[in-house]
């Protein structure tokens, strides 16, 4: 994920005193975290070539090159590992800490999380956990954006208040290449069942408000998907408001990049873009040639 504009000079930020916590499925490059303060909890994958830390030490090329021959696994990041993020998070000299962790609908993490809220007091770290109900670029731009107002001097209950806000104002659609990795994966939640290998139809998905995957809608074949997504952040534009934009590709680097400028030219008022690649655990469920556009609004 990159910031294109909007990014903060070192003499617009103030001390922090507030920690910011993703997950590696809010696909955050290391740069970018160590420059917000976001601190990242890697989901943990699994293959017959052993247990790996999503983005650590098995990156998307990894899994595309797995996937021809097994179905990988995903499952929860070790409680030894968020017990030393809290511990690092407090040398490190913080007293308070957001959490913002990837939808319950698909994952366990933000629980995960969401029980070590009282031990983390007990060590003098007030942390406060919260559901995005999005993933990906999703979850990403909500740390990056709470994390500029957090540099900008925002206390820790304004920017409680505004987490909630911006995971209410993220709208994230996206088109896989095929529904096979959802499907061996579990993960097929609320989607629709079409037969895309037949007849190349391309389902576009969202997550629906329980944090699950819904489909929105479908096109026939690859060349359809960019305008179909520009379409459906389209349906949630409202001039006048304050906004990001949001791209992201898995395995399809040049289509990103068509679609980061033809969404750019569609709503060209935004305050940030965002875009990311997609990391390895999502990988697992959505394979190669996914693309995705979203919107978040600020205000």
């Amino acid at each position: 994920m990159k910031r294109s504009t909007g990014s903060l000079s070192k003499k617009d930020l103030l001390p922090r005193t507030i920690a910011v916590i993703t997950d590696s499925c809010a696909d955050v490059p290391p740069e970018l975290a160590r420059q917000y303060g976001i601190y990242i909890l890697p989901l943990q994958i699994r293959c017959s070539e052993g247990v790996f830390r999503d983005g650590v030490d098995i990156h998307p090329a990894d899994i595309y090159r797995i996937q021809q021959k097994e179905q990988p696994g995903s499952s929860l990041p070790l409680g030894s590992d968020l017990e030393q993020l809290l511990t690092r998070i407090k040398e490190d000299g913080y007293t308070q800490a957001i959490a913002l962790m990837m939808s319950s609908g698909l994952s366990g993490t933000y629980n995960l999380v969401r029980q070590a809220v009282e031990p983390a007091a007990e060590n003098g770290l007030t942390l406060a956990a919260f559901d995005t109900m999005t993933s990906s670029i999703g979850t990403g731009a909500i740390a990056l954006q709470l994390s500029e107002y957090i540099a900008r001097g925002m206390d820790f209950e304004d920017a409680c208040q505004e987490a909630e806000k911006l995971i209410k104002g993220t709208t994230v659609f996206f088109s896989v290449d095929t529904l096979e990795f959802l499907r061996k994966g579990g993960r097929i939640g609320k989607i629709t069942a079409m037969a895309g290998s037949v007849l190349q139809i391309k389902p576009i998905l969202a997550f629906a408000e329980d944090g699950q995957l819904t489909s929105v809608a479908k096109v026939r074949g690859r060349k359809m998907v960019q305008q179909k997504l520009i379409e459906l952040v389209q349906e949630r534009y409202q001039p006048g408001r304050r906004f990001n934009l949001m791209v992201a590709d898995g395995g399809a680097p040049e289509e990103g990049k068509e679609l980061e400028k033809k969404l750019a030219k569609a709503f060209p008022g935004y305050e940030n873009y965002f875009k990311a690649n997609i990391g390895a655990t999502l990988s697992i469920y959505t394979g190669s040639g996914v693309l995705g556009a979203a919107i978040q609004y600020l205000d």
